[in-house]
């Protein structure tokens, strides 16, 4: 957030030369945000930054009360534009001519602060705008996306099993989106059945692979990915290994990179090998397996099963309030990782929760032939020992309210 709130502040934003202005706290207190700082706690009273049905239905914002504050900053800006002899945007755009910083700089905190060097006017040819005239060109008609939909017409369209193969670039990205908008036009958030179209790639993604991905998709690399990975998965099986041929320890080595699984409300993930940092942040419903991560996982985490089957990096759970973690802690140094504030580090005991855990290291397995979790469950009894699980207060609270609300429903029937 640039903190842009009136018109005056797009005014300056824009002799300094932007063209585009992003705006975020002025329009969600426009919706009816209250500043009570408590987003990442899942309480909001007003029903924005929250999970909570209850809550959800406080929210009275409508999408008229943000137009109508962007209707004041551009009535504001176009009154400052007319002050100022500017007709459009355009024209006005890297004027710095136009401001007057004398005010400024004679305030105590600015005493002896030139400001000259970045408001020096830019020296242009005639006839050369100072403002963008060209548009960039993203050649999205080459993604990789449409070859596949080209291709699996016959599980896109029939629901029959498929198996295509590719090669793929660190300038692929978001590789799968535009698959999972076609999936989504013709099925909803339904989708396609478990695996009706699995896609092998080789090589190294770029970012935000699996982005948004559908149910039915199974999308599997050799090799590695950039940042992303699965950001607002929806359903579909992401499976990240490294080939067959390699010889080092995949459990010593960063395979994908920052911010995986952002906002991911469903599906599966294995990872072959360590994670960057910010793992399953906002993660709301997906499951992951992943060998190893940096700092701050599963930070602001609302739903879904995190297992970390490898070291974790400092700060992990900040902010979490729902969903649940496995973390492998063999040497006992994971609490001094873990942010305690809102959630508590528990033995697995209830035989439900042993039973997904193998589950999914199961899975991660047979999907990646990963030696650690190959070790991990050829001594599962000792290895169960050595899992801390991470619950958050509040959801624990949640989850045990509603057992009791459903066993007294079964009683009274």
């Amino acid at each position: 957030d640039g903190q842009l709130k009136t018109g005056r502040d797009v005014a300056v934003a824009c002799l300094l030369g932007a063209e585009e202005f992003g705006f975020a706290t002025a329009p969600l207190v426009a919706s009816g945000c209250i500043m009570m700082r408590v987003c990442h706690l899942n309480t909001c009273p007003v029903g924005i930054a929250t999970q909570n049905p209850e809550l959800r239905k406080k929210f009275e914002g409508k999408p008229e009360h943000v137009v109508n504050f962007m209707y004041f900053i551009a009535e504001e800006l176009r009154s400052i534009m007319a002050q100022l002899g500017f007709r459009t945007i355009n024209e006005m755009v890297g004027q710095v001519h136009k401001i007057n910083t004398r005010k400024a700089i004679s305030h105590f905190k600015a005493k002896g602060l030139n400001l000259s060097p970045i408001l020096k006017k830019i020296d242009t040819p005639d006839g050369v705008a100072v403002y963008n005239t060209q548009k960039q060109e993203h050649h999205l008609e080459d993604a990789i996306d449409f070859k596949i939909i080209s291709q699996a017409h016959l599980a896109l369209f029939r629901k029959e099993k498929m198996v295509l193969d590719y090669p793929i670039h660190n300038t692929d990205r978001a590789v799968g989106a535009i698959l999972s908008n076609e999936i989504s036009k013709i099925y909803g958030a339904q989708g396609l059945p478990d695996n009706t179209l699995k896609i092998n790639f080789k090589g190294s993604a770029g970012q935000s692979f699996a982005a948004f991905a559908t149910r039915g998709l199974t999308l599997k690399i050799e090799g590695n990915t950039n940042d992303y990975l699965a950001k607002g998965l929806s359903g579909a099986r992401v499976i990240i290994k490294v080939p067959d041929e390699t010889t080092f320890k995949p459990e010593d080595n960063i395979i994908i990179g920052n911010v995986a699984l952002y906002g991911a409300i469903d599906g599966e993930v294995y990872i072959n090998g360590v994670a960057g940092e910010r793992f399953c942040v906002r993660n709301s419903g997906a499951k992951a397996v992943v060998e190893g991560i940096g700092d701050h996982g599963c930070e602001y985490m609302t739903g879904g099963v995190a297992v970390v089957l490898g070291k974790t990096g400092r700060n992990f759970a900040a902010g979490m309030s729902g969903g649940v973690a496995y973390v492998f802690n063999p040497d006992g140094k994971f609490t001094d990782k873990c942010n305690l504030e809102s959630v508590a580090l528990e033995e697995i005991i209830e035989v439900e929760d042993q039973l997904q855990l193998k589950e999914l290291i199961e899975n991660h397995y047979n999907f990646t032939n990963s030696p650690l979790a190959y070790r991990i469950l050829e001594q599962w009894e000792n290895s169960l020992k050595h899992f801390a699980k991470v619950m958050p207060f509040e959801y624990k609270k949640a989850l045990e309210r509603i057992k009791k609300e459903s066993l007294e429903t079964a009683i009274s029937q």
